[in-house]
């Protein structure tokens, strides 16, 4: 082996050693208060100007609760879209539950998604974007909304829909949802 395999171009060595503290979970729980305080502001105050929230979630955890046919057309992982049209969003603090009124296929539902099922959040209006590490993702992929992201249904808050039994999901009931990739979000180092 040569200089070069162990060291960088500099001759400096750059293999960090094993950290004894948990920075990485004390940087995880940072970042997934900053989320959680975001919900909490747009709970209490509405979003304000362009502001929208894209919340990925896996749907098999424990304590999930989302309508049977959400669950059957998304098993593992589901993203939600949080920006015209939602109603009784709510933070558990204590529970670690975020729950949020949401229409599909014109039937309301109350979700349920503990924050630890929670494995991605976005706020594309500032190109901001957070990933957990419980994702199934590896940390050098990109997060990208699946291009089956679930817009809720427009509805007028000032109506909630009573919350209403599951009815199978027609075809149409499915709305076409627009791919963004959550790279262009990140902040770039500044030179």
């Amino acid at each position: 082996m040569s200089d070069d395999d162990h060291n960088g171009q500099d001759g400096f060595e750059h293999d960090l050693p094993e950290s004894l503290l948990p920075y990485d979970d004390w940087v995880e729980d940072a970042y997934r208060e900053v989320m959680l305080r975001a919900i909490e502001h747009v709970a209490a105050e509405g979003l304000p100007g362009a502001h929208h929230f894209y919340l990925t979630f896996r749907t098999n955890k424990p304590g999930v609760v989302i309508p049977a046919r959400l669950k059957a057309q998304y098993p593992e992982e589901m993203t939600i879209v949080l920006q015209h049209q939602f109603w009784d969003l709510a933070l558990d603090r204590d529970k670690g539950i975020i729950s949020v009124g949401l229409s599909f296929g014109g039937v309301g539902s109350i979700l349920q998604i503990p924050v630890a099922s929670i494995t991605a959040f976005a706020d594309p209006h500032i190109r901001m974007a957070l990933r957990f590490t419980n994702s199934a993702l590896d940390d050098d992929e990109d997060i990208e909304i699946p291009e089956d992201a679930v817009e809720p249904d427009d509805v007028d808050p000032a109506h909630h829909p009573e919350v209403q039994p599951d009815e199978p999901a027609s075809e149409d009931s499915r709305k076409d949802a627009e791919v963004v990739s959550l790279a262009a979000f990140r902040k770039r180092p500044q030179n």
